[in-house]
């Protein structure tokens, strides 16, 4: 039985949160520098360029990407031979979230529901734990920002509605959108399993690394075939009219209930923040 100590866990999480929120991962910067050579539109071309420009500043003088710098998504998967000790594991990650949002000068954006106070430190942060086979956890990071957040939706479609109602549902959310999330977009869509597991895997396909397709055949036809449908509305980067609307696609699946075909959409916006970590 490995041992792994909360105060790690509180340590790693607060310098991953400072440093997704800082620097573009290389997946998806290559990304947005090799769509940007697609782009036909002269004002797309020009937005594109300064997203890059932004993202290089930002790495540069390690500073925020974007103002909004999301709410504190974190997703950890620990080694069923792992023993978690020093305390409680969900405070070990609030407050890692806790500090890393204080020392690194991040805007706190999580607020009561209700009265809209705002916590004042980004926490609580919203945790996915999965148990799995090792003796190793790893722990991923998504500060997820409002503007891209707000577009996501879970539906239950008929089976009778399949491919194409699924099909129809994405991209009636990205229109939906339009320029809200700050296109070229990353798009995430969960199928099957039920209502609350569609919306995490969702989620979860957005964490995929950027450009690379699902091992299935068919769903990777069909994340290019989104992929295409997207950029064909024009909508262009930050909604200005061109072809990259969307740097990529990913779906997620899995069996559900033989009356339901539930399908979530997840949308995230080009400044694609995310790191993960193996201890």
């Amino acid at each position: 039985m490995r041992e792994v100590h909360t105060d790690e866990i509180a340590e790693k999480i607060e310098m991953m949160f400072i440093e997704a929120n800082i620097e573009l991962p290389e997946d998806v910067y290559g990304l947005l520098k090799t769509q940007a050579e697609r782009e036909v539109s002269p004002v797309g071309r020009e937005v594109l360029g300064a997203l890059i420009e932004n993202a290089d500043f930002a790495k540069r003088e390690g500073i925020p990407i974007c103002q909004d710098t999301g709410l504190a998504a974190v997703f950890i998967e620990i080694g069923q031979d792992v023993h978690i000790v020093g305390g409680s594991l969900t405070e070990a990650i609030n407050e890692g979230v806790r500090r890393g949002y204080t020392k690194g000068f991040l805007r706190k954006s999580c607020c009561d529901p209700l009265t809209r106070k705002n916590t004042g430190d980004n926490t609580p942060a919203i945790i996915h734990t999965k148990i799995v086979t090792g003796d190793r956890v790893k722990l991923t990071v998504f500060p997820k920002g409002g503007g891209s957040e707000n577009y996501g939706e879970v539906r239950m479609l008929l089976p009778s509605q399949g491919w194409a109602g699924i099909k129809a549902f994405v991209l009636e959310m990205v229109k939906k959108g339009g320029p809200n999330p700050c296109p070229p977009i990353f798009v995430g869509v969960g199928i099957g399993g039920n209502l609350e597991t569609s919306a995490t895997m969702a989620k979860e396909a957005l964490l995929l690394p950027a450009g690379k397709r699902n091992g299935d055949p068919v769903i990777a036809a069909y994340e290019l075939e989104l992929l295409e449908e997207i950029n064909r509305t024009g909508i262009g980067p930050q909604g200005y009219g061109g072809y990259v609307t969307c740097l990529d696609v990913h779906i997620k699946t899995m069996p559900c209930h033989i009356a339901s075909l539930p399908v979530a959409v997840n949308i995230q916006c080009h400044a694609h923040r995310k790191r993960d970590m193996v201890l």
